[in-house]
């Protein structure tokens, strides 16, 4: 079996998020990474999203982000819902960018002439940031990882994850679950 990303700590998030604040393009990159660990969404997900998925005709950020079955990996359209959180890290995002083209992508990339960052631009990213970060073990996936097992982790039912990962059979999203000793403290105290 192939070896799983990292699921990341709130420790190893804070020290991605304190090296993002010290660099270039760093309210992006933490849009970025927020979007990663706050929907559960694919890198190539990430990379195919246009200004008007996530934005409104009003500049509001939307409630529910509305993927293409182009743009998933299932080759099947779903939906990501944008939690507040994840509402908030977006809203300052777009207070920096504005694209007067609402089909260009959401995310920009350093290249100018570029239509953003595509999924293997993307992966690259991740695996630098985290490895810049000092954090040994994560990649792109790991902010999805991350987003499904702290959610198994406060009781949310599998097949409630299954249909937020975009996962058609739960032993997918079982997999991703990495079943920790809080999970297991929690578990004792209900026998």
């Amino acid at each position: 079996m192939a070896k799983q990303a990292k699921t990341l700590t709130q420790v190893e998030i804070r020290r991605v998020l304190d090296y993002i604040a010290t660099r270039k393009h760093s309210i992006r990159n933490r849009a970025l990474l927020m979007t990663t660990y706050l929907s559960g969404m694919r890198v190539a997900e990430l990379a195919s999203l246009r200004y008007k998925d996530v934005v409104d005709a009003d500049g509001n950020i939307r409630n529910e982000i509305r993927l293409s079955a182009e743009q998933t990996k299932g080759n099947e359209a779903r939906v990501v819902f944008v939690s507040e959180k994840l509402r908030k890290e977006l809203e300052r995002y777009t207070q920096i960018y504005k694209p007067k083209d609402s089909s260009l992508k959401f995310f920009y990339s350093q290249k100018a002439e570029s239509d953003g960052f595509t999924a293997n631009t993307l992966t690259q990213f991740f695996h630098y940031l985290y490895k810049q970060s000092g954090i040994d073990g994560a990649s792109s996936h790991s902010g999805r990882r991350t987003f499904i097992t702290n959610l198994a982790n406060k009781g949310i039912s599998v097949r409630v994850l299954a249909s937020l990962a975009g996962h058609k059979n739960i032993s997918t999203t079982q997999c991703y679950i990495d079943v920790n000793d809080e999970m297991k403290r929690k578990a004792i105290e209900l026998a």
